[in-house]
């Protein structure tokens, strides 16, 4: 009889295909909730990053505006305090300052003026200007810029001659302080004529030595004084002395008025030119921050 051959079945290999199916079905049902896991978490940072890119514009424009109420503020101060800045528009300081002259005062110097002024409620003195003290004193010879009487709104640029205490006088356009003779040679003459009594200067009656009779005093542009300069009170002159509008017509300057000391020239250019853009063509590029002197 034929022996019957035994089928040998391969019982491990048939097992392990039937298990691989379910193997990497079961990976990929336990990857699943993770790769949900993932983008929820995805999601979840999105979300909380959109506050933070909306937010960021405006932040940065709450920068902006410190930066710009800082630069403000800044200016400010140093514009009422320290600094100020002038325009040269008459020839009344030739040489030393030109038409077209830009220049910067130091207001910190001789002090800055508080507005308005201190009334005593009870003492019975005078109203007084206040001003802040400045780090140094005015002196003879100062370039300064100030309010003029006779025009509170316009400012004018001078140079100090007399200060309060001082004796000045000027003969055939020689001007003498102190009983001196002064050597200036800053001072210009263009026009030599012109030397004629003058009912502005009238005022300076009031202020001759001892010894002058106030009745016969005829001022004239080169020929006035004695002249003596009380408490609080300045004697400005142009150094264009024949063309200046100064002390000699509209008085002495209170120290109130004082605005600033000329210190130098930052920008200088032909005003008179008449070729265009005058002020890019015609630059005075000599006097560029230079110092007044």
């Amino acid at each position: 009889m034929a022996k019957k051959k035994k089928r040998r079945h391969k019982g491990g290999a048939s097992g392990k295909v039937r298990g691989g199916p379910a193997e990497v079905q079961a990976q990929e049902e336990s990857e699943a909730p993770q790769s949900a896991q993932a983008q929820d978490r995805a999601q979840a940072a999105n979300s909380a990053a959109a506050p933070d890119d909306a937010e960021a514009p405006e932040g940065a424009l709450v920068e902006w505006t410190k930066s710009l109420v800082v630069a403000a503020v800044l200016f400010l101060v140093i514009r009422t305090f320290i600094l100020q800045t002038f325009v040269i528009t008459s020839g009344s300081m030739e040489n030393a300052l030109l038409v077209g002259d830009f220049l910067i005062a130091n207001r910190a110097a001789v002090g800055v003026r508080i507005p308005g002024a201190i009334c005593p409620p009870i003492i019975p003195i005078p109203c007084r200007r206040a001003r802040l003290p400045g780090y140094s004193s005015v002196r003879r010879g100062d370039i300064l810029v100030f309010d003029p009487p006779h025009e509170p709104d316009l400012k004018l640029v001078k140079r100090l001659i007399a200060v309060p205490g001082d004796t000045v006088s000027m003969k055939d356009g020689q001007l003498t302080l102190n009983g001196q003779l002064q050597s200036e040679p800053y001072v210009k003459h263009e026009n030599p004529l012109g030397d004629d009594p003058d009912s502005r200067m009238e005022w300076q009656a009031e202020h001759l030595i001892d010894g002058i009779p106030s009745e016969a005093y005829r001022p004239t542009r080169d020929n006035w004084g004695p002249l003596v300069i009380p408490e609080d009170r300045y004697f400005m002159l142009g150094d264009n002395r024949d063309t200046s509008l100064d002390s000699r017509y509209w008085g002495l300057l209170e120290g109130w008025r004082l605005e600033g000391r000329a210190s130098f020239i930052y920008f200088s250019y032909n005003r008179g030119s008449f070729r265009a853009f005058a002020g890019l063509r015609e630059i005075r590029f000599g006097r560029l921050f230079s110092r007044i002197r």
